[in-house]
């Protein structure tokens, strides 16, 4: 009996136990009941995990999970990241619309923008429509600097606009990070998913429960859980 009792004792040590999920241990979730997160190994990485998670009876519940690609030179601290070196800014960032080429899914809840021959996303930061939306570029918006949005065919199928560097644009830092269709390889910053996942996360997003996307990695300066 003795010796059942340590061995039992030895098992209990052993056995690791659940840790809580991970919205549950990050700093902040955006005071929503949604939260898309996308997770790297490391820095370095360029492939991950997108996971979207609802909060029921004061506990965070994962809804669905897809495989996730990242910029091509890794992913960097948003507040540090310089615009063309191809990283995804981590941190903590809102959704304010959604756009596609195609038709919304759905089920779509978000306010959702078609895209036409005429719609650019300005990314040339002398101009005063720096990290927006046009349709047809203004004169003091460079073509060379933009991205045509119906020249993505596949990526801008269905997209989703993230919060970084958005509400009060900082010039230099980037411009036109996105939650979209995954392409053939990395992104040139953005965060892409497969497209029935990405279908699959514009149907369930309600702007009601104010869902936020976390990008981070799995540990380090600029692990999820800081923020």
């Amino acid at each position: 009996m003795r010796l059942a009792l340590v061995l039992a004792s030895v098992l209990l040590v052993l056995t690791p136990v659940d840790s809580a999920p991970l919205p549950a241990r990050m700093a902040d979730t955006g005071g929503g009941t949604q939260l898309i997160t996308a997770e790297a190994p490391h820095a370095g990485s360029t492939t991950g995990t997108v996971t979207w998670w609802e909060r029921h009876g004061g506990r965070w519940v994962r809804a669905g999970s897809t495989t996730a690609r990242f910029g091509a030179n890794g992913l960097v601290d948003g507040a540090r990241r310089r615009q063309g070196t191809s990283t995804t800014p981590t941190g903590l960032y809102s959704l304010p619309y959604a756009f596609g080429i195609d038709a919304a899914p759905p089920g779509t809840g978000f306010a959702y923008r078609r895209v036409t021959r005429d719609s650019w996303w300005c990314q040339d930061d002398r101009s005063r429509s720096y990290n927006r939306w046009v349709e047809g570029l203004p004169a003091d918006c460079r073509a060379s600097e933009s991205e045509h949005l119906v020249s993505y065919r596949r990526q801008y199928g269905h997209a989703l606009v993230t919060g970084f560097n958005y509400a009060r644009p900082v010039r230099g830092r980037g411009a036109g990070i996105f939650l979209h269709v995954a392409g053939d390889g990395p992104t040139a910053g953005c965060v892409s998913v497969p497209r029935r996942a990405m279908e699959r996360i514009l149907a369930w997003a309600d702007p009601g429960r104010r869902p936020h996307i976390a990008i981070g990695t799995a540990s380090g300066p600029t692990a999820l859980t800081r923020y």
